[in-house]
């Protein structure tokens, strides 16, 4: 149901040397390219995202604030913080057949040894090659790999 609050959980990892707030807008966009969040749907509430994550109310509200600067979300007094924007293409969403021919390729990269890490480096590179680099602002949140 659109409108109502979107089963969401924020993942932190703190020893992973990026900001709480940046990873929350990362997972945000993330969610927003495999078409998991859409317009109309509910952000969990900076209270909810504090109790989960134990995060410090300010970290959670920046992250939001971002989001709105960015055109992908707008917060409503009372009634919480919804999306409005999207990112990404149909080709994207999370069922399509794209996701299981990289599963089938992350799967022979385990099984070949390569770590998370080292996969994730590699696809990096392989994306840099063939997509021209975005042109940051100074307050621009980077991308998740």
């Amino acid at each position: 149901m659109r409108g109502a609050a979107v089963a969401f959980a924020f993942r932190i990892d703190r020893g992973g040397g990026i900001p709480a707030y940046v990873q929350i807008v990362q997972q945000v966009q993330q969610a927003l390219r495999l078409g998991l969040l859409v317009p109309g749907d509910r952000l969990p509430t900076a209270r909810a995202v504090v109790e989960a994550t134990a995060l410090n109310p300010n970290t959670v509200l920046k992250a939001y604030r971002e989001l709105e600067s960015q055109g992908l979300v707008e917060t409503r007094r009372r009634h919480g913080t919804f999306v409005t924007g999207t990112l990404g293409a149909p080709a994207a969403a999370a069922d399509s057949p794209w996701r299981d021919e990289l599963a089938e390729v992350a799967t022979r990269a385990r099984e070949a040894g390569l770590e998370r890490d080292d996969l994730a480096a590699l696809f990096t590179d392989v994306l840099e090659d063939l997509y021209p680099p975005r042109k940051q602002t100074p307050d621009a949140v980077p991308h998740q790999p």
